[in-house]
């Protein structure tokens, strides 16, 4: 895997982050991390997408297309699976459904996400990996990813498990992970 990147795009997913009702604050913090990584490093902020499996997985590949690094904020929950009433969620199965190789964990909590599913793959040589959207959680998340990188770039399946552990420290529960 690449030892440091040259460009990279955080793409915010969900409806409610494209029109305005919750405020993205997982890009700054993502593009803090990242640029404390690597300083050269170009780093977009993607305009957020919206639910749409087709709409996510197409934004997936433009911007793989043109970075060594695609980070993807939210979307990783169970959302409409568990309840009509909760928000669809479609980043993880975009992600799956497009990455090789690919590695993701399933996160069961208590912090009523109910469930979540971290993502970490290539789409041809750009790195492809997900955040949960509550900030806490992602926050976690890319702190782990920093600690990876910075102790030697980490396979796939390390990195993943890595930011899994970090994100589940922050609400208990049970973790179970695939290839």
């Amino acid at each position: 895997m690449n030892a440091g990147f040259k460009r990279a795009a955080i793409l915010p997913t969900g409806d409610e982050i494209l029109s305005g009702i919750v405020q993205d604050t997982d890009s700054p913090m993502a593009a803090d991390v990242l640029r404390s990584l690597w300083p050269d490093c170009r780093i977009t902020r993607e305009t957020p997408v919206s639910d749409v499996q087709q709409s996510i997985r197409s934004r997936i590949e433009r911007a793989a297309a043109e970075n060594d690094l695609v980070l993807l904020i939210g979307g990783s929950g169970g959302g409409h699976r568990f309840s009509s009433t909760l928000a669809c969620d479609y980043t993880h199965s975009a992600m799956e459904g497009l990455l090789s190789p690919c590695y993701a964990v399933s996160l069961y909590g208590k912090n009523g996400h109910l469930w979540s599913r971290l993502v970490c793959g290539m789409l041809h040589r750009t790195l492809v990996l997900n955040l949960p959207g509550p900030f806490r959680e992602a926050q976690a998340a890319m702190q782990a990813f920093e600690r990876a990188w910075q102790q030697g770039a980490p396979t796939l399946e390390a990195l993943n498990r890595a930011m899994a552990l970090a994100v589940q420290a922050q609400y208990g529960g049970s973790m179970a992970g695939s290839k």
